[in-house]
This record gives C-alpha cells, structure tokens and sequence, in this order.
C-alpha cells in the first residue's frame, strides 16, 4: 500500500472513530466527588449506565458518563455545569448537588436547555419556577419529594408522636445559616405551632463553620423549649457529637444529613445515639423492597469505599438515569427537549414489598393538585403524605440512632420498625 493510501486509510479511521465517538450518548455528573451524597449520586448513576450498555445502549448507540466536581460551593458549581455544557456538550445532566450549589447553576440550565435530573436538592422554590415559566424549566425535574412536602409530614411526626406520645409543647430551632436551612426553617416555623400545636420559643441561626456548639447549646436550654429541633447539612456530625458529649438535657430531632449515612456512627466516634432525623426514602434503617435490596447488594459488592450504602439519592440516580434515558429512547433522543421532558412526565416506576407498594419512582403531573397541601408539584417526585400510602410511599420517613449504634425507622408508623426512645441522660 502506497504512503499516499496508508494516509487516507489513516483519515478514513480517525473520521470514523470521531464519528463513533460524537455519536455516543453522554451523561454528565455535577456533584461533590469527595462527599457520601455525592458519590452516591455518582456511582447510582454509573450501575444504570453500565447496566444499560450491557443491554445495548440506548437508541442504538453507547452511554458516557463525564463528571464535574463542585466540591458543594456554589461558585464551582456554576463553573462544572458550564464545564459540562460546553466543553463536553453533554446530552444530559443527573445532579447530586446540594441545595445552594443547584440553585446557583440553575440559570446555566435554562439558558443551555440540557435535560437535568436533580436528586439531592429538594428546594420547593425550584418546583414553583416549574409552575411559573414552564417552558424555560422544562429540561428540568427533581426526583426527591420537596423540603415542603418533607416538612409537611414532619409536622405529623411532631402532631403524633412529640405532642401526642412525647407531650411536648414547646421547640427551640437550631438551623444552620443555607438555604435549605432557611427554606425548613420557615416550614416548620409556619406550620409546627398551627398543625401541631408546639410553640416556636426561639430560632438560633449558626454559621456551617461553627466547631463549638456549647454556647448555642445553652442558649437553646435557656429557652425553656422542650426539645430542639436541629436543621444540619454541613457537618453534621460535628453538632450531633457535641450534643451527645455534653449531654444536652433536651432531645434533638429535625434534619441531619450526617445520621442519613450509615457511616455516621464511625464519623461521631459513637457518639450519635439519641439523634433523631427525618429522611428521604429508602433510609439507613429501613426496610427494603427485593428491588432496593438486589440494588444495594449489587453496589457493595462493586464499591469497597465509603458510603457502603448508598443514601436515598443513590436510588434516585439508579432509577432516575434509567427513566431519563427510556425517556429519550421514547423521544428520539435529548434534541427535542419538550418531547424528552413530556416522555419523562410519563416515567412510573412502581416496587412492591410483601405485595404492598413500597416505593414509587414517578411525577406529579402539571395540573395535578396534591389533597394536603392543596398546590400542584410538576416535574417533582411524587409523593403521598397520608396513610395508607397507596398512591406512593410518604415523602419521608424519621430515623433514630439508639446508644446501641443501630438505627430504625420510627416514623411514619405503617413504614416503622422500632419506636422513638429519649437519650439515657434527657429526663422525660
């Protein structure tokens, strides 16, 4: 063969392998990579992938994953989502992103038009800009119920179980300076005295780099509220531990992103018993369908490092990049994002437990009108916040560490399997 032959040959193949690789479909990941919520995300999003591969891909052609890591700071995250869009030109982008960093890169979003599927991040305000402009939002959905919809049922939790059983009337609220923070704050503020009928004695707003809680600890004592209700993404088991070593003679509930992992009793060095959480589903300590189950054994015996077991947005990775690509496989691919937004509206996913629906990967519809709440949810996941939970399964549930270093599920009572116990050293 002739130099001039061996060139074109050489051409022709380069050509070819630019083709095949411009015609893979490509997933990009936002998110920390060196947080457990992070990875979770990740590696739920890399098992779809590969499972989905094995299968033969997607519209005929192989699924990429690509990553950007925000490092939960929202400047970086702005910085990974552009990353993303015009440096990898991805097709899709699953986010497991917290609050604050989702909503500092949002606008990326709308103005790129790249179908996102947010799992971690469950600002309702994210959902009402649904609701406001839903052209400009339709490349976007959220697969975890809304911090509205988890603090609804939360107050349920505080009706039945600290008013009712625990005879509490009175919490101090302890919330760290996010927007997450800010956003369960004003949920609960609004709603705990109304629907349960505790009064809100004090809010104590700290710094996410606060290491000494002594201070704010005593203040929340002094008071005179019954129970503190703590609202903790960043570091969390820096406060849990503190609270735990001081002893601090009032019971602690709310949201505790760190007692969501099952890493979280190494991390507090034990010092995690009594810390009550509420927690998207499924959680550390509860029960799982066969589904969920194959799901996490299949991810333990993949992964050999933290988080060993995923948290609830590694399942919502898992599932939710398998409904966005048949969505797109529906819709011809991502091109068109109102037809992969309109196929993934239709996306419904239903696990089953001892013949029981125990979980459900699916959306609220446009005009659909939750009966609590009264207000409409697209593009969120659904969720039920009434017993028996025959539409979907609750938008949370609470968890409890005891002082043995097990952890059950004490809330909603028909997904409960232990009951709600006061620390040792806390006096009823």
């Amino acid at each position: 063969m002739s130099v001039k032959n061996i060139t074109l040959a050489a051409l022709m193949g380069s050509a070819l392998a630019a083709t095949s690789a411009y015609a893979d479909i490509k997933v990009g990941f936002i998110g920390s990579l060196s947080s457990d919520t992070g990875l979770s995300t990740l590696r739920g999003a890399e098992m779809a992938i590969d499972e989905i591969n094995a299968k033969g891909g997607i519209l005929g052609e192989k699924v990429v994953l690509v990553k950007a890591d925000t490092g939960e700071d929202v400047t970086e995250g702005v910085k990974a989502y552009e990353y993303l869009a015009e440096t990898e030109e991805v097709d899709f982008v699953i986010s497991g992103s917290i609050d604050d960093v989702s909503l500092a890169w949002l606008p990326r979003m709308i103005e790129y038009q790249i179908p996102t599927l947010d799992t971690w991040t469950s600002y309702v305000g994210i959902i009402d800009m649904v609701v406001e402009d839903p052209d400009a939002m339709a490349p976007y959905f959220m697969n975890i119920a809304s911090d509205e919809a988890l603090a609804t049922l939360y107050i349920n939790f505080g009706k039945d179980v600290l008013k009712e059983k625990m005879g509490w009337d009175s919490v101090v609220i302890l919330a760290e300076d996010t927007a997450f923070g800010g956003a369960i704050t004003g949920l609960v503020t609004d709603a705990l005295a109304p629907v349960a009928d505790i009064e809100v004695k004090d809010i104590i707003t700290y710094d996410v780099g606060t290491v000494d809680f002594a201070p704010l600890f005593s203040k929340a004592q002094a008071s005179g509220a019954d129970f503190i209700y703590q609202i903790s993404t960043v570091n969390s088991q820096v406060i849990s531990s503190q609270y735990v070593k001081l002893q601090v003679p009032l019971a602690m509930t709310g949201v505790n992103v760190g007692a969501m992992g099952m890493e979280f009793w190494e991390d507090t060095g034990g010092a995690g018993g009594g810390i009550s959480t509420l927690s998207p589903v499924p959680s550390v300590g509860f029960d799982m369908d066969p589904v969920s189950a194959d799901f996490v054994e299949a991810y333990q015996a993949r992964y050999t490092s933290r988080p060993m077991v995923p948290h609830f947005n590694g399942f919502n990775a898992y599932h939710g990049v398998k409904q966005a690509l048949a969505a797109a496989e529906e819709a011809g691919g991502f091109g068109d994002v109102k037809a992969w937004s309109a196929a993934m509206e239709k996306q419904d996913l239903t696990l089953e437990k001892d013949g029981k629906l125990w979980l459900r990967y699916a959306y609220w519809g446009k005009d659909e009108v939750e009966p609590v709440t009264q207000r409409t949810y697209p593009h969120n996941g659904r969720f039920d916040l009434e017993a028996p939970y025959d539409t979907a399964q609750p938008s949370m549930v609470v968890v409890q560490w005891k002082e043995d270093g097990s952890v059950g599920v004490v809330y909603p009572f028909e997904y409960a399997n232990t009951v709600y116990t006061l620390p040792s050293w806390v006096k009823e």
